[in-house]
């Protein structure tokens, strides 16, 4: 059986999950206490960072990225890089903007401070990151409504690992509810086709000790 390495929130690992599913590629899931820095776990991600997959063939991949560019690679027929290189450019373009630039600006100052720094014995939350990730954080969704207002897709005409990666981080800060969907409405009718569709169940249905979802969290209709 196939094992992906995971925790609930990480955006990572849901874009992960979210692209097997999609590709109907039957998988397992295993939480990976990462703080713990287990050795057998070591041995395989050197990193210590979710999420890692280990394919039928015994193939260990470590990193969300490499993971995404080998499944669609190696299960080539849902294919989710585009179909020209104009295609491929733009959807590795908006992901790495998600991965990197939405992580950095709003992720780490947001899920980081409220999620995992108390998981890493790191403190309470620090303000001035949080007003700084909220701040961030309507930028980037208006980026996201005119991306979804002038396209079909985040990336263009097709549904793409772009949207993958958008809505991975997506999902993870609506969880904590975060997201101001009214000043997003493009954005927001995106984000509930991406919900709606069967790949995205297992990560609607993720819950957390000690927190809850907002009531549209899991609504397909919002």
């Amino acid at each position: 059986m196939r094992i992906l390495y995971h925790l609930p929130l990480s955006p990572y690992a849901r874009k992960v999950r979210l692209v097997l599913a999609e590709k109907r590629l039957p998988f397992e899931l295993r939480v990976e206490k990462v703080w713990e820095r287990r050795p057998e776990y070591l041995e395989m991600n050197p990193a210590c960072t979710v999420p890692t997959l280990v394919d039928t063939n015994g193939l260990v991949i470590p990193d969300s990225n490499a993971i995404c560019e080998y499944l669609d690679e190696a299960y080539p027929d849902t294919a989710l890089l585009g179909r020209t290189i104009a295609e491929r450019v733009e959807t590795r373009r908006l992901v790495a903007w998600f991965d990197q630039k939405f992580a950095a600006e709003v992720a780490h100052n947001l899920l980081w401070e409220k999620t995992m720094k108390q998981m890493f014995g790191l403190g309470a939350p620090d303000g001035g990151a949080l007003r700084a990730g909220y701040t961030n954080l309507k930028q980037h969704m208006l980026y996201i409504d005119w991306l979804t207002e002038h396209r079909q897709w985040i990336a263009g005409t097709q549904l793409s690992l772009a949207d993958f990666a958008a809505a991975a981080m997506i999902s993870s800060i609506d969880f904590i509810g975060d997201i101001d969907w009214s000043v997003a409405p493009a954005a927001k009718d995106w984000y509930a086709r991406m919900k709606s569709r069967p790949s995205f169940r297992s990560v609607l249905s993720d819950r957390v000790n000690g927190m809850a979802p907002p009531p549209h969290y899991a609504d397909l209709d919002f």
